[in-house]
């Protein structure tokens, strides 16, 4: 290879990490990442969330609701698709399942009667990606709106859980904040606003990103990145996968979906049940 070509290849930059907002969050336990993104087969999970099924059925329900005519657009509609799009899976049985039904109806209904149904969003379901440092980071957007007044845009995200949500919770999603990057790139508009709309309560929490908010959330995922690319590297280049992907465990790995196949995960936790996460009685004992 000539001099030249070699000082060309010298200069060439590294490929951009490509990756979503959740593959940088499962790298919070190493071990988590590799059994989710690495290894092949994956290992089994264990058996479904109910609350997972309650969060499916509510953002599916909300997506379809605004391809109805702006004349359909009634809240009785979106209970319906609730109940159209449910899935009885990770209940205890048939009646918790109806009861958590019902509720999760009552959640989207008393949530749309406060919408104006002609005010079309500017997305819904919206995949946005970015290049951003060294990360090539995409997502879908459960929502995006146009502030009021016009001009810029909000993201918006729908929870379903049982604990309610503060500022501090939209500040910190890091999720969110790429949203906003990738949102300004892909629709070429203004964009600083996140908010949580918490289905069970109602109440939505917000968060206007700065500049410097964003920058610290972009150095945060390059970190994330980096650290994932250097267990990857290493890997590679033949070390042990146990040692480089390590668990973190903590009382947390209740909620984790390999921690039948985790030791350290299983002596930090307590088992519990696919319904765990369900609100209030919902949830039973545990």
């Amino acid at each position: 290879m000539a001099a030249a070509d070699q000082l060309t290849l010298g200069r060439m930059p590294k490929r951009l990490f490509a990756c979503t907002p959740s593959r940088l969050a499962a790298f919070d336990c190493p071990r988590r990442y590799r059994f989710t993104y690495v290894d092949r087969p994956q290992p089994v999970k264990g058996p479904p969330w109910a609350h997972n099924s309650v969060g499916t059925a509510a953002h599916l329900a909300l997506a379809r609701w605004w391809d109805l005519p702006p004349e359909q657009r009634t809240p009785a509609r979106g209970a319906e698709l609730v109940r159209r799009n449910w899935a009885n899976v990770g209940f205890r049985d048939t009646e918790q399942s109806d009861g958590a039904r019902e509720r999760t109806a009552g959640w989207v209904a008393a949530y749309l009667a406060d919408l104006d149904p002609a005010r079309e969003p500017v997305g819904v379901e919206r995949t946005v990606g970015v290049p951003v440092g060294r990360l090539s980071v995409s997502g879908r957007v459960d929502r995006i709106d146009e502030a009021a007044g016009g001009g810029s845009l909000v993201i918006v995200d729908y929870k379903t859980g049982r604990r309610p949500l503060t500022e501090a919770d939209a500040r910190g999603s890091l999720a969110l904040a790429l949203y906003v990057l990738g949102a300004r790139r892909a629709l070429r508009r203004e964009c600083s606003r996140v908010e949580l709309h918490h289905l069970p309560t109602g109440e939505v929490v917000g968060y206007e990103h700065t500049e410097e908010s964003l920058a610290r959330h972009v150095a945060r995922a390059e970190a994330s990145a980096d650290d994932i690319q250097v267990a990857l590297d290493t890997v590679e280049s033949g070390a042990d996968p146990d040692e480089v992907f390590a668990a973190r465990p903590s009382a947390g790995c209740s909620w984790c979906d390999f921690r039948a196949h985790c030791p350290e995960g299983q002596e930090a936790s307590n088992p519990i049940e696919p319904w765990a996460g369900l609100p209030g009685p919902e949830a039973g004992p545990q």
